[in-house]
């Protein structure tokens, strides 16, 4: 089995900055693409920010020029640095990662979730 455990989030003033930060653990192999997904309320689920093993990265055009994906494969963790935060940033917002188990199969993980709250 392989968890996914975020950390990070919580409430700030619109302008100010959070760090987010999801750490991968238990039976892996290795991983694929890392990512980055919110939900708003009443909204559907939205890809925020991805990044790949060599560090290549998308962004959302919402979030881009102020959020930064990073990851360290030796942690298998991966990061979302929100600066500029706007009222509509404010979500729940998932990590999720493609994991090769040690069975070498593969399989999508989702992190618990963590809220972001902005206010204007």
């Amino acid at each position: 089995q392989v968890q996914l455990v975020e950390s990070g989030g919580g409430l700030v003033r619109a302008g100010g900055s959070l760090a987010l930060s999801c750490a991968a653990s238990g039976s892996i192999f290795r991983i694929d693409t890392m990512s980055w997904y919110r939900r708003a309320p009443g909204k559907q689920r939205e890809l925020v920010a991805v990044v790949g093993t060599a560090g290549g990265t998308s962004y959302a055009d919402s979030v881009k020029g102020r959020f930064t994906i990073s990851r360290d494969n030796a942690k298998n963790t991966v990061y979302l640095q929100m600066d500029k935060l706007k009222p509509e940033d404010t979500a729940v917002y998932y990590c999720n990662a493609e994991v090769q188990g040690l069975t070498l199969t593969w399989n999508d993980y989702w992190g618990q979730g963590t809220q972001v709250t902005v206010s204007s």
